[in-house]
């Protein structure tokens, strides 16, 4: 197999292509041959054929043409001459009488008439087909040598023929008395070498004109092999076909999504794994989310940049491409860490819940301490007093959770979320009114809402003075599952929520950072949002109580 590469210039920035064999090489006698007939080459022979074939056919075509125009032409002159000289006075009276005639009156003007048309002869001929006149006078008085009969009989006579003059184009046209009758017929020829030379004297412009069309056709055939040369950057038709086989192996088989895209923002090249990330239109172009194509747009380089699409999580890296110093177009690859950052999710709720259960088994041995130091002390009763008090305050919020939160694995997250917010000095408090049966929507993506909200509820509340707290509450109403959490931080605006479900939205700073290393949460809470159908809407405080806002996200049971 050829092994095709592509390598970047440290110098130039240019991306070269080396393919496994450079372009012509010699290969034993079959290389050399492989050699010589270049695709250029080959383009330029094929051409030089075809041009040649078409002017040797034109050429042959326009010779037949001129040829038998000239014919034409010296037809219409000799019966135009024929039927002149029939229609004179001279001719008509004296073939009517030829008693009376005046023949050689007649022969000087029929040879002035000769004269003047330059015709090859005018012969005028009685019924019986005997000259009266002839260019050679000799031959006046002896039979016409022809086809006169038809004109005898009142019809007319078109032919080439060879008489005694040589060959001829000639014309034999009937003469008739004043009552109609034939008396007689005129015959009136050129001779086919004048017809020949007529033909040779027009052929010195057909013949440049070819010969014209034929140099510029030539010239047009070498810049053409010159273009397919510079086009193909000197690959033969070999390795082009090995490259394409290559890349398309390459295209097929790639685990990222690849999209180029020219200089005019149109998709060029799109993999099979790009078509599976990505939505596809009914042209066959992909649909591009809004802040995916922003990214496409910029001007800068971007690697690994995390994207959230209504079902995805992407990493995306977008590359300009150059060759010889001008920018061809951008090289966009998607990896989809949708199921690794699943994993990544249910991997900080199991740590976030093992540190939760290491506080508290370190709080739980200085309860021990003070227990036993208090029995240790003779005073039994206060010891027992104190372990009541810290095992009710402990177990109140697991005995609240588990009795009114079926799915165990929200349950295991409040439980662990109300620790993590412990340490940090925010009071997690789980609603009394909190229901929710197992089973209503996929314990996956109410993970994935519960813990961000609460996790950004923890982040604005350690934003704003004290008392800090979060309130959360999940009940299932009707068809519908209400996740609903307070802060006591600064809130979020409701003009902010469409940014703040985008990736890279800091609450902090209230603006879209794309690329930055925050904000993905809530752009995960938007992805179950539209996945389910739902709604996310924010809750503007009503009094001091409320804290700074309320963000409830409301998803449809039974949706996929």
């Amino acid at each position: 197999m050829v092994v095709t590469s592509t390598s970047k210039s440290s110098a130039s920035g240019r991306f070269v292509h080396v393919p496994g064999r450079p372009p012509g090489r010699p290969r034993g006698r079959r290389g050399r041959r492989e050699r010589h007939w270049t695709l250029a080459s080959r383009v330029l022979v094929l051409q030089l054929l075809v041009v040649l074939v078409v002017v040797v056919g034109a050429t042959a075509a326009l010779g037949w043409q001129l040829r038998t125009d000239t014919r034409r032409d010296a037809t219409v002159e000799v019966t135009d001459v024929a039927a002149a000289v029939a229609q004179s006075p001279d001719v008509r009276d004296g073939l009517a009488d030829p008693a009376s005639a005046d023949r050689a009156a007649i022969d000087a003007h029929v040879e002035a008439v000769r004269r003047a048309t330059g015709v090859y002869f005018i012969t005028v001929m009685d019924r019986d087909k005997i000259r009266w006149t002839h260019p050679d006078p000799a031959r006046i008085g002896q039979p016409f040598v022809g086809h006169a009969d038809e004109a005898l009989a009142g019809g007319r006579v078109v032919e080439t023929y060879t008489g005694t003059l040589g060959p001829s184009v000639r014309a034999v046209l009937p003469v008739r008395g004043d009552d109609g009758a034939v008396v007689g017929a005129v015959a009136v020829g050129v001779a086919t070498r004048s017809v020949t030379q007529d033909l040779l004297d027009r052929l010195p412009v057909l013949v440049a004109a070819l010969a014209l069309a034929l140099g510029l056709s030539v010239a047009g055939s070498w810049l053409l092999s010159r273009w397919v040369r510079r086009r193909t950057h000197g690959l033969e038709p070999a390795d082009l076909t090995r490259l394409w086989e290559v890349n398309d192996a390459v295209l097929h088989s790639l685990r990222e999504g690849l999209v180029v895209v020219d200089p005019a923002g149109r998709q060029r090249v799109v993999n099979d794994e790009a078509r599976r990330l990505l939505p596809t239109r009914e042209d066959g172009t992909l649909d591009v989310p809004p802040a995916l194509q922003r990214l496409l747009d910029s001007a800068e380089d971007v690697v690994d940049d995390v994207q959230v699409t209504d079902d995805r999580v992407l990493v995306v890296s977008r590359l300009d491409a150059h060759w010889e110093g001008r920018r061809v177009g951008t090289v966009v690859t998607l990896r989809d860490h949708t199921e690794l950052q699943a994993l990544t999710r249910d991997l900080d709720a199991v740590r976030g819940l093992a540190d939760a259960l290491r506080s508290q088994a370190h709080e739980s041995a200085n309860r021990l301490h003070v227990v036993v130091t208090l029995v240790e002390q003779g005073q039994p009763e206060r010891a027992v007093a104190f372990a009541t008090a810290e095992l009710a305050a402990a177990q109140q919020l697991t005995d609240l959770v588990v009795a009114d939160v079926a799915d165990p694995a929200v349950a295991a997250l409040l439980v662990g979320k109300s620790a993590q917010a412990a340490e940090r000095g925010v009071e997690l408090e789980v609603e009394p009114d909190t229901a929710l049966a197992d089973g209503l929507l996929p314990a996956r993506d109410l993970v994935t809402v519960v813990g961000n909200l609460v996790d950004n509820a923890v982040e604005a509340a350690l934003g704003a003075p004290g008392p800090r707290w979060v309130r959360v509450r999940i009940r299932g109403v009707g068809e519908r599952v209400e996740v609903r959490v307070t802060d006591s931080g600064a809130g979020l605006r409701a003009d902010d929520l469409d940014l703040a479900m985008q990736r890279g939205w800091s609450r902090k700073e209230h603006r879209l950072s794309p690329g930055g290393a925050h904000g993905l949460g809530l752009a995960l809470v938007g992805q179950v949002v539209r996945r389910h159908g739902g709604s996310v809407r924010v809750e503007e405080p009503v009094t001091l109580d409320d804290g700074g806002g309320t963000l409830v996200v409301e998803l449809p049971v039974g949706q996929p």
